[in-house]
């Protein structure tokens, strides 16, 4: 089994996860987009690995759009998305509040129907290892 631990951008909420990730997908939704301000998501989905709450349990809220099954945890005090139990029998793990190294690829782009038209064209952008100047 493996372990991975997490946490959010504040520090405030931490976690541990123990167990194996099933799926690792690139969700390209118009929802994903909304909620990420990104051209995509980048959750990690398990039917079988537990969390547990290290820290901060208490400042972890979550967001179910109406009419939807698409939720979004997080942390009150600075925002950063946190995993999701909310669909029964499911862990949603956002791969970036991992601290731990995740070795598994994208399994799959979803939902490519819906990419972002300017996402294709970031390979020909210039590339900084920092903030340019």
């Amino acid at each position: 089994m493996a372990d991975h631990l997490g946490s959010c951008l504040c520090g405030a909420v931490r976690f541990e996860v123990k167990g194996d990730f099933d799926s690792f997908y690139l969700c390209h939704c118009h929802l994903c987009q909304k909620d990420t301000g990104s051209a995509h998501a980048a959750n990690l989905f398990s039917h079988s690995a537990k969390l547990t709450w290290v820290a901060g349990a208490e400042a972890l809220a979550s967001y179910t759009l109406p009419g939807t099954r698409h939720n979004k945890s997080f942390c009150k005090l600075c925002g950063s998305a946190l995993p999701s139990t909310q669909v029964e029998g499911l862990l949603v793990i956002p791969a970036g509040c991992l601290d731990t190294e995740i070795t598994m690829l994208p399994t799959a782009h979803i939902f490519s129907s819906s990419k972002a038209a300017w996402d294709g064209k970031a390979g020909e952008a210039p590339v900084f290892e920092g903030l340019p100047e």
